[in-house]
């Protein structure tokens, strides 16, 4: 009986490990203002050089208020309306104000309402689960692709550090080379080492340490 449990036991444990981890950061189709070329950006709905210019020059934009504020100086609000179905900044599920959650195209009061019942959010897997309640789920991935919940320093898998954009193979192996975090202070001074300060705070954005 005791080898059953055992033989039970390991076969569970082989297929939890083989389930992949969920990622933290929303799969985006939109183009990312952080992180995009000027030609890149030239190429979308009503940003033309001075725009593109402007953009490249103010980043990184740590929320899309402060993008918003930056291109409501140049674009009425139903142009960037548009704009934001091609390019966005993923927003915090569990700070980001009401007025950022209602940037996310086609997201009225109901809903931006819906998102902030929710929190605090531990993972995307909770954000799907709650919104399922109201939309389908052609709807809950287009959502989430708009947002993102913190990524534990010490504790997130490869593939989810590898959701937060721009981050690859190298800076990866950085990130986990420090473990373990005691403080956010630890990761600004070791990741500073490989990316510069703008860099560094775009990073600082996508992570946390869990307590």
């Amino acid at each position: 009986m005791k080898s059953i449990r055992s033989v039970t036991f390991v076969a569970l444990a082989a297929a939890l490990l083989a389930v992949p981890a969920r990622a933290q950061v929303g799969k985006a189709a939109q183009l990312d203002p952080n992180l995009a070329t000027e030609q890149q950006l030239l190429a979308l709905p009503h940003v033309n050089a001075a725009i593109a210019k402007s953009i490249v020059e103010k980043r990184p934009f740590l929320t899309m208020l402060s993008l918003d504020s930056l291109l409501g100086a140049a674009l009425s609000k139903d142009q960037r309306a548009q704009l934001y179905g091609q390019m966005w900044v993923h927003i915090n599920l569990n700070t980001s104000p009401r007025a950022e959650i209602l940037l996310i195209p086609g997201m009225g009061p109901r809903m931006a309402h819906e998102f902030e019942e929710y929190r605090p959010y531990k993972a995307l897997t909770q954000f799907h689960r709650e919104m399922r309640k109201y939309v389908d789920e052609k709807e809950v991935a287009r959502l989430e692709a708009y947002v993102f919940v913190p990524i534990d320093l010490n504790t997130a898998a490869d593939s989810v550090i590898l959701t937060i954009p721009g981050v690859g193979a190298n800076l990866l192996h950085e990130f986990k080379e420090y473990r373990p975090y005691d403080n956010i202070a630890k990761f600004r001074r070791e990741i500073a080492k490989y990316v510069n300060q703008k860099e560094l705070a775009r990073l600082e954005k996508y992570v946390t340490i869990n307590k």
